[in-house]
This record gives structure tokens, C-alpha cells and sequence, in this order.
């Protein structure tokens, strides 16, 4: 029996609300792209498959559906459950911090502790001013959202996206069209600083790859649906942060400062760089996440 079957009965989002809820727990899907359970899973995949405000739902519960939207949901539930396809793909759209952006199977689904840190001016005590940042670039940029909220919290910043994928390049400018940032946003094909030779820049910031290798064999199926390219980098999880740490400060102005996330990768990058001063950056999850250092602080490491 198909979903589109088994679900004629249900005619109102309370019901596909409590029909999703429930197939989610039966059902072994690994949450992460912005939920950590299947109820407010089930409230993201239906609200927005309907393009209804998520904060409306106690006003449509009660709605009745037509048949296509019906169908429509009874398909983005089967493939949530049966292929693992996460529900950002499913809906075309992911958010960070308050900011939509466009998402699909060619970038990694928004998500970064940097993001944070741009939107409440985690920043400020190394910016004193946003005016001082003139340019600024984010290095693997993915869908291209950390560079809109650079562009958001720097508004006299020209900003530059970079990635290896053309893929990803293609998606940076749906979403750099959809904000209006044309003439503010670049988005440049370049593996990390390879394409970016004269360029200079106050602020460096960069969420790479940095899934080390044992964790990239055991990873659920929803992420195994990313692109690999923007998950692995390498057996410790730090080929992509090594060149950062090497190259960025080619790339920095005088004050410039650059600002990586690695993931769970604190002690390995502490284990190689014992005498680099980096400054850790606090976030929601704790201080272990995101690490800052300026342009004199890097130049060491080419003496």
C-alpha cells in the first residue's frame, strides 16, 4: 500500500500532524538539520510544504487540505522515511538565525556556530566597528549563507563566497539573488584561496569540511544524502583547516582577522599548533567550536 493510499483519511493538518509525528517514531530517521525530534519535525515538513508561517499552526490545525496538498505530504513523509532525504531537500529551504536560504542536494544544509556569532556581535571585541570591515570572505561557503549574514552585519563590507563546487557556486547565487546582495556579494569557483591571488581582507571567516575520517564511515543515512566533498577533510578531520591556518594570513589586511569553525576537532588542532594563541570563541554550545586568530598571530606560522 502507497502513502497516497493509506492517507485518503486524513483531511486536516491536525491529522497529518499526528499521522507524521507518528510515522517519524516508528521509523529510524536521524534528526539534525534543525530539529532534534519528530514532532517538531513533523510541524516543519508540513507547515512549510503548505508555505504556511511555522508560527501559525495552532491557527490552521484545524484546516482541510485539497487533494494535491494531500498527495504532496504523503510523499514528502514517504521519502523523509524511506530515503532518508532530509527535510530541508524536501522543502527547498533552510534556516539560519532568522534567514531563509535556498538548500537542495548539491550544498550542505545551512547550519554553523559562526552564524551566531555575525547576528549578536560576537565579533566586536576584534571589530570594534562594522565600518572598519571593508572586505571579508567566507572560505567553503556552501549555499553562500554565512556570506549574507556577513553582508548583513558588515553593510559596508563587499563580501566574496568561495568553493570548490560549481554546484554549490550555482546555489550561493539563488540565494545571493534572492537577498538583493548582487552588488555586494561575489560568489568565485576556487579551491579555498587558490583563484583569490591579490585579494585582500579584514575579515576571513570559513566553516570547511572537517569530519574526520572514522566519523565520516558511521555518519546517518540524512547526512550520507550531503555532499561528501562538504563533510570530510581527511583522517583528523583537518586537511581543510591546516590550509587555512598556512594561507590565510597572505590574504588578511594589517588588523585582518580570521575566524574557523572545526567542529570537535579542538584538541587535534591544539595537539598541531601547541605555541599558535588562538582565542576561543564562546557560543551556544560552549567555547570549543570556533576558534579566532588575527593576521599577526598567523604570520608565526610562516617563520
Amino acid at each position: 500500500m502507497t502513502y497516497n493510499q493509506e492517507t485518503t483519511e486524513l483531511l486536516t493538518i491536525r491529522d497529518w500532524l499526528r499521522f507524521a509525528v507518528s510515522q517519524f517514531e516508528a521509523s529510524d530517521i536521524f534528526y539534525g538539520h534543525g530539529t532534534d525530534n519528530s514532532y517538531d519535525e513533523a510541524v516543519w515538513l508540513i507547515m512549510r510544504a503548505l508555505h504556511l508561517p511555522l508560527d501559525t499552526l495552532d491557527n490552521f490545525l484545524d484546516a482541510k487540505l485539497t487533494n494535491s496538498e494531500r498527495s504532496k505530504l504523503a510523499s514528502f513523509v514517504e521519502q523523509r522515511i524511506t530515503k532518508h532525504t532530509p527535510t530541508a531537500y524536501l522543502l527547498k529551504e533552510a534556516w539560519l538565525q532568522g534567514f531563509k536560504f535556498y538548500v537542495d542536494e548539491r550544498v550542505l544544509i545551512p547550519r554553523s556556530f559562526i552564524a551566531e556569532l555575525l547576528v549578536n556581535d560576537g565579533l566586536a571585541p576584534w571589530i570594534e566597528f562594522p565600518e572598519l570591515i571593508n572586505n571579508a570572505a567566507d572560505i567553503c561557503t556552501g549555499s553562500g549563507c554565512l556570506g549574507v549574514l556577513l553582508a548583513d552585519a558588515y553593510p559596508d563590507a563587499a563580501v566574496d563566497v568561495i568553493d570548490i563546487s560549481q554546484d554549490a557556486i550555482d546555489v550561493c547565487n539563488i540565494n545571493i539573488n534572492a537577498y538583493g546582495l548582487q552588488d555586494r556579494i561575489t560568489a568565485i569557483k576556487s579551491d579555498m584561496f587558490s583563484q583569490l591571488k591579490g585579494k585582500q581582507y579584514d575579515l576571513i571567516i570559513s566553516n570547511p569540511p572537517y569530519v574526520d575520517a572514522p566519523s565520516m564511515a558511521v555518519l546517518p543515512a540524512e547526512y550520507r544524502n550531503e555532499p561528501q566533498l562538504a563533510l570530510g577533510s581527511g583522517v583528523a578531520g583537518l586537511d581543510h583547516t591546516h590550509t587555512i591556518l598556512h594561507e590565510a594570513a597572505n590574504y588578511l589586511t594589517e588588523d585582518g582577522v580570521l575566524v574557523v569553525e572545526i567542529g570537535h576537532n579542538r584538541d587535534a588542532v591544539l595537539d598541531a599548533y601547541p605555541d599558535l594563541p588562538f582565542t576561543w570563541l564562546e557560543v551556544s554550545s560552549g567555547d570549543a567550536f570556533v576558534f579566532l586568530l588575527t593576521r599577526d598571530q598567523l604570520v608565526a606560522l610562516q617563520q
